[in-house]
């Protein structure tokens, strides 16, 4: 198993490794929207009080956004080559090739991630500190994304829509998460919506400890980690049960 799973994640560090320059685009891009959008928001100017939450905000979504790039992209062009149903023959169970996928697309989101924000965070001198209380928030959020990623590759198995889904699932993420305004300056209703996104929550834990100086205990009476914490279970059960479902399909319709 241990063989299947290092060759999946081999074969995806290799397709990756393959295109630095789309990579590099990628970076530029994500950069340049963030600072040019805060840019515009500030009406002229680089807010201080805004950037830090809404860079911690734009990194999940970065992180997000990369890695369901990565692992979609590369499942559509295995069924559009017709090589997909040949990858599962193997006596591994099929949810180990897609571990590899997930560990190669987490791989590179997290790094389009770090980089994508250090440029801001030195370009304009955004502070952001350190503490403890976000390790716990910080790790259920890289969860909650590989899910959702997990969640859209199984969908990608059967659906020749996927692309536009990921592309409006992933919009309404960009939009409503924190990364243009922190999520005090929504309106109730708007809130209650944007917590049901990926990455809300997560970021919502995150900048309490960060830059309210909560405990992680304050942040959990507060209810924040607990709903955290169901939302994550939650789509990670979705993801897995979607997967065992559509792969079933999958196969059948290559057979």
């Amino acid at each position: 198993m241990l063989d299947v799973l290092g060759a999946e994640i081999g074969k995806g560090l290799r397709v990756q490794l393959a295109h630095p320059i789309g990579h590099v685009i990628t970076l530029l891009i994500s950069t340049m929207m963030y600072l040019g959008l805060q840019f515009v928001l500030g009406q002229g100017e680089l807010r201080q009080d805004l950037l830090p939450q809404t860079l911690v905000a734009i990194g999940g979504y970065w992180f997000l956004q990369y890695a369901a790039l990565v692992m979609v992209a590369d499942l559509i062009e295995e069924k559009r080559a017709g090589t997909f149903a040949q990858a599962q023959m193997t006596t591994a169970p099929p949810w180990l090739p897609m571990l590899g996928r997930l560990i190669t697309a987490s791989v590179f989101g997290l790094a389009v991630a770090a980089v994508a924000s250090l440029v801001p965070m030195l370009a304009a001198q955004i502070a952001i500190p350190l503490r403890w209380a976000a390790l716990l928030p910080a790790v259920l959020l890289g969860v909650n994304v590989l899910a959702f990623t997990f969640l859209l590759a199984a969908l990608a198995l059967v659906s020749p829509m996927i692309g536009a889904l990921q592309s409006l699932l992933t919009s309404l993420v960009l939009l409503l998460n924190g990364s243009f305004l922190p999520l005090a300056f929504y309106p109730d209703w708007l809130a209650v919506l944007a917590r049901v996104l990926p990455t809300t929550l997560g970021i919502e834990a995150i900048t309490q400890t960060l830059f309210e100086g909560r405990a992680l205990a304050e942040v959990w009476t507060g209810g924040t980690l607990p709903w955290l914490l169901a939302h994550t279970l939650a789509l990670t059960a979705t993801a897995g049960l979607v997967f065992v479902r559509n792969h079933r399909r999958a196969l059948q319709e290559s057979s």
